[in-house]
């Protein structure tokens, strides 16, 4: 099932570093979540990237979401995978890894083709394409989907952006333009004519007919 943005994401039962999850929907409840995965255990690109989401603790927290992992090995591989995480990183863990030794949760998330197995004496090139970072909102629907290549450390920073720009925005008729960042001006949607754009948001600068920037609403 290929995932698009505002499906509703899939109610996955889990098997994780801290114990199991019997529903991904009832583990997020009223929270934002990023779930974000890996081809293999013990790879270096992949070290690096959980152990800056777990230096990210605290931002997280703050945007009130849930990150959880995954990675296509085991239970028991990931717990002895996250201490070299935290070895690397300095910090701990404090989110659990998904085992996906079985191909089931990446083949649920169209991450992988059905048919797809992990040969004996496989590397990460075998699961290569197991490196997305999607974010949730907290009505369990697809907000963003992001997809890397092996080669290509993920920007932890850009996914932190993205999900504030889709926390500010989030069911109200607000846009950010490329390069937003907290504190500049937002894009008032094409849904509100000029009349209704002053009324909810007061005086508007019209860069052009289409593009009227606001600053941010409290």
């Amino acid at each position: 099932m290929a995932l698009r943005i505002n499906d509703t994401f899939p109610d996955l039962k889990l098997r994780t570093s801290q114990g199991d999850i019997p529903s991904f929907h009832d583990w997020m409840g009223d929270s934002w979540a990023i779930l974000f995965s890996h081809p293999k255990d013990f790879t270096p690109v992949c070290t690096t990237e959980f152990g800056a989401v777990a230096q990210l603790a605290d931002e997280w927290a703050k945007r009130n979401t849930k990150v959880i992992g995954l990675s296509v090995d085991g239970v028991d591989e990931h717990k002895n995978w996250i201490a070299d995480i935290e070895k690397f990183a300095a910090v701990p863990v404090p989110f659990p890894i998904i085992a996906d030794d079985d191909l089931a949760v990446s083949k649920q998330l169209d991450m992988l083709p059905a048919d797809a197995y992990l040969p004996d004496g496989r590397t990460a090139n075998d699961s290569a394409s197991v490196r997305v970072v999607f974010i949730i909102a907290p009505n369990k629907k697809l907000q963003l989907a992001m997809i890397y290549p092996m080669s290509v450390g993920r920007n932890f920073a850009e996914v932190l952006r993205a999900l504030d720009a889709l926390q500010k925005t989030y069911q109200v008729p607000l846009a950010t333009p490329a390069n937003w960042t907290v504190g500049q001006d937002v894009i008032v949607g094409l849904g509100l004519d000029d009349a209704a754009a002053k009324a909810k948001y007061g005086e508007f600068d019209a860069v052009l007919p289409y593009l009227r920037t606001v600053k941010m609403p409290a």
